[in-house]
């Protein structure tokens, strides 16, 4: 008969500490395998190596320790790595570092799949099969950190979660991966270098701001009016435009971190001077950062199309004559379906392994 034994790192410090004092065994014992899993990551029970071989089969026979792996990864000409993890049950779930003169970047998912169906996005076509578990989150962040170094030679500097899945309807695990992300005891990583991004889903906006998180907030707008975002993104029909600016208002409030909003441009659909207008409009409604207008990115189940060059030049410069904080955000990683809206585990990948000249 099989036996379904418990994660090891769902337990808190405290209470690795009470199983190893069940052991007969020290306090700093429960401490050093505490390190080796957050602030060192091993995947496993063997690499632990200050522990002693008897006290590693013990907690092999207690405990499991699943962990993401890399399964393939992508390189973009442009220097974007897209890496596709695998989970201990064998679903597969995208993550990018996307490299810049300034910064390095993680983009994470939260969930294997999505249940929004938004029409412009890839991932929205695939069906959800479930949440990630926020030891798997931070893996995703763990191991794009490692990739960043090996390649690079720089740490991460910012995640955004705005990979596969909405992060919100994962709500207790996206906020204890960020938990530990930040902790002392984990990668002590600044909470103002992290993006939620979210499609909008009102209730729980508000309660971040009840819950006084400390990180910053994205909504992917995409349309300036309830009619043309209920065709884009049915989770509008229930979480309109007015319920959103009352939360991001409340969340703002509470704690008072930064909002950005997210405006993909599709040709004829939501870039002429009106939808402009409509959107200042919005933006003078929340105490927002700024405004993000994305670059789309085509995928192959989707009408959508890109408008030209001097039409978003126009839409831009629109928003800045009415005194709009806006901001052009390049898409990276074209070439290897990585850029936003384009995830969704397509075969194709390579293996994972070193590439020659960028090691």
């Amino acid at each position: 008969m099989t036996v379904n034994k418990t994660n090891i790192r769902s337990l808190a410090q405290e209470e690795l500490i009470s199983y190893f004092e069940t052991l007969g065994e020290k306090k700093y014992r429960a401490k050093q395998v505490y390190e080796w899993l957050w602030k060192k990551q091993v995947q496993h029970f063997d690499a632990m190596t200050n522990l002693s071989l008897e006290l590693r089969e013990k907690l092999a026979a207690h405990f499991s320790l699943p962990a993401l792996t890399i399964d393939a990864t992508q390189y973009s000409s442009d220097g974007t790595i897209k890496s596709r993890f695998k989970t201990y049950d064998g679903h597969f779930v995208e993550g990018v570092l996307i490299p810049t003169d300034t910064r390095h970047t993680a983009c994470v998912s939260s969930q294997i799949g999505c249940s929004l169906s938004c029409k412009f996005c890839a991932t929205g076509y695939m069906d959800r099969k479930r949440n990630l578990n926020f030891d798997e989150i931070y893996d995703q962040v763990a191991l794009l950190n490692q990739q960043s170094e090996r390649v690079y030679g720089q740490k991460l500097r910012n995640i955004v979660f705005m990979g596969m899945g909405e992060p919100l309807l994962n709500y207790k695990n996206v906020l204890k991966s960020i938990e530990m992300i930040n902790s002392a005891d984990g990668m002590h990583m600044s909470h103002r270098r992290i993006t939620v991004s979210t499609a909008g889903v009102s209730k729980m906006i508000k309660q971040l701001g009840d819950d006084k998180v400390k990180f910053n907030l994205a909504l992917s707008l995409h349309a300036p009016n309830d009619k043309k975002r209920d065709e884009i993104m049915p989770i509008n029909e229930t979480n309109n435009l007015a319920n959103l600016v009352e939360a991001l208002n409340y969340f703002y409030q509470e704690t008072e971190n930064e909002i950005t909003l997210e405006y993909i441009l599709f040709r004829g659909f939501n870039d002429s001077m009106k939808d402009a207008d409509e959107l200042t409009k919005i933006y003078r409604q929340i105490p927002t950062h700024m405004v993000n207008i994305i670059e789309y990115n085509p995928i192959d189940n989707a009408k959508y199309e890109k408008p030209d060059a001097d039409v978003v030049e126009k839409f831009m410069a629109h928003l800045s004559k009415n005194r709009v904080n806006v901001h052009l955000r390049k898409s990276r990683g074209k070439d290897i379906d990585a850029a936003c809206g384009q995830l969704a585990n397509k075969d194709g990948m390579e293996p994972a392994q070193p590439v020659a000249g960028m090691a």
